[in-house]
């Protein structure tokens, strides 16, 4: 327990992020001071949150700043502790940072409950951060009911494959949107969903058109840009769209391309609405109840798509969330775990 490998924000990337926009660096282990603990990190959660952490300018959590350890939750093991609550050998989630070890006062950790025989990785998935967007984004902000029909886009990644179970177990009718035949077959075939629409070849109203004649009910959108068009053209009259992310926009050098067929809400007296999880922080004790029932009742199944690797493969790995090569929640395993 000697080195700590890091990566530290270079330069704010223009369009799509590159290993020369952070620096690797190798400092000392810290030692913890009276209420602090160290943390051997084991997995560390990919986000596409984390480009838009990389710009400066408003948002909804500070940008990384220059010379800061890259934003990343991620589990991992306590391997030094001089604080009461976190003994040497507990397992922990929380936002660690792209590094092999953090040091932490406790803020924003959780105890990962070994009692769910699940794997610690889970809690970067459905029962993390993951899990509690497609809750409180599909029921709270989306007010999905029974019977109703549910479109997602991004329905192969890590957020629009959990919401597309959530709403499959709570009896709704779920399309999937997503890129390649393999993903949208997974779709259909392991997670349940009704139908699922390959983006790539496939012209996406009319596949609307057939799959959701009386039009979504919630379309709930993780990708933006041309995909958010063409689901605005197929709301249900009172319809919810819920702007969760827009991936498709992140590495955009000219700016976000907005909504032009904004209009079909008035149409439709549907309404649009973006939500951050953290907002439901005082709820999450409900949500994470809920979702480890599923989890263990088998109604609900963990997405993962893991690397095993070293730190050293994060800027590559990263790049997989926008090329769209991950089926889940991408997740980089640091090989540290017992």
């Amino acid at each position: 327990m000697s080195k700590n490998r890091q990566y530290r924000l270079a330069h704010r990337p223009v369009g799509a992020a590159k290993e020369t926009d952070w620096d690797l660096v190798t400092e000392l282990v810290p030692n913890p001071s009276d209420g602090e603990f160290v943390v051997q990190i084991q997995h560390l959660s990919l986000d596409p949150a984390m480009r838009g952490w990389m710009n400066a300018g408003r948002s909804y959590v500070p940008p990384v700043e220059i010379g800061a350890v890259m934003r990343a939750y991620g589990t991992g093991a306590v391997v030094a502790s001089r604080h009461p609550d976190f003994p040497v050998g507990e397992l922990v989630t929380g936002e660690f940072g792209v590094q092999e070890y953090a040091l932490s006062d406790g803020h924003g950790v959780r105890h990962i409950d070994r009692r769910l025989q699940v794997p610690a990785s889970a809690y970067l998935g459905v029962l993390g951060l993951t899990g509690l967007t497609a809750y409180f984004g599909l029921l709270d902000v989306g007010q999905f009911q029974a019977g109703q029909t549910v479109v997602v886009t991004g329905a192969a990644g890590a957020v629009g494959s959990t919401v597309g179970q959530i709403a499959k177990l709570h009896g709704g009718r779920v399309i999937g949107i997503a890129g390649g035949t393999d993903k949208c077959r997974y779709l259909v075939d392991e997670l349940g969903f009704d139908a699922a629409i390959d983006y790539k070849t496939e012209n996406i109203r009319q596949a609307l058109r057939t799959h959701a004649p009386e039009g979504a009910d919630v379309f709930f959108d993780n990708v933006g840009g041309d995909i958010l068009d063409d689901g605005l053209l197929r709301l249900a009259h009172g319809a919810r769209v819920v702007i969760c992310g827009a991936v498709s926009q992140y590495n955009s050098q000219t700016g976000a391309h907005g909504p032009r067929n904004y209009l079909a809400l008035l149409i439709a007296r549907a309404r649009m609405e973006g939500f951050v999880v953290n907002d439901y922080e005082d709820r999450f004790g409900e949500a994470s109840e809920a979702l480890a029932q599923w989890l263990a009742d088998g109604r609900l199944i963990n997405v993962e798509d893991i690397d095993h690797d070293s730190i050293l493969a994060f800027p590559e790995t990263l790049t997989q969330l926008f090329a769209g090569k991950n089926t889940g929640k991408l997740i980089l395993d640091l090989g540290s775990a017992p």
